[in-house]
């Protein structure tokens, strides 16, 4: 059974958490929502707060070896309060140390950035962190869906079919190191 954290906080864009959780969910995969605080994060939708959604497990609860693969959503307040939590960086890390799949959407690599873990990496993001992400080291194309050795990226939620469906390619495949066995 594959276990999927998903990784976010009050301010997520709310498509962008439903949609992959459910698409992972349909193909049998155990998904958790992974958050500061336990109880409740609210979702940001249409330029207003949205629905509430159970935090499944704390970041204190929670290692990298525990699961194949971490979600990141966007929404801008969510990862702006992300990447200030040094648990929140050190979790993201160790999935690339693990060299499992990462999935970042829209402004999550905000928190990737403060991770320091996009340098070299080939990857796409919300137009208006372009910048953020080339000033990282990044190569940043505008495409729907970037994949680079599991780390997998999208611009927006009009690229959510995309990203699900490599997301879970990726998850499928499993450590990318394992490809080439």
């Amino acid at each position: 059974m594959k276990r999927i954290a998903i990784l976010a906080t009050n301010g997520f864009e709310e498509s962008e958490l439903k949609s992959p959780k459910e698409a992972m969910e349909k193909e049998g995969f155990n998904v958790d929502i992974v958050s500061l605080e336990k109880d409740e994060i609210k979702g940001w939708a249409d330029g207003n707060w949205s629905n509430s959604y159970t935090v499944d497990k704390t970041l204190n609860e929670v290692r990298a070896e525990d699961y194949n693969a971490l979600v990141l959503p966007g929404g801008v307040i969510n990862p702006d309060l992300l990447r200030r939590e040094e648990k929140a960086l050190d979790f993201v890390r160790d999935f690339f140390k693990l060299k499992k799949p990462v999935a970042a959407i829209c402004h999550a690599p905000w928190t990737l950035i403060s991770a320091g873990v996009v340098k070299g990496r080939k990857m796409t993001s919300y137009h208006s962190i372009k910048d953020d992400v080339i000033n990282a080291g990044a190569d940043w194309v505008d495409q729907e869906v970037v994949v680079d050795e599991g780390f997998v990226t999208s611009r927006n939620p009009d690229d959510l079919p995309a990203f699900n469906s490599k997301l879970i390619e990726e998850i499928k495949e499993g450590k990318h190191e394992m490809q080439h066995a």
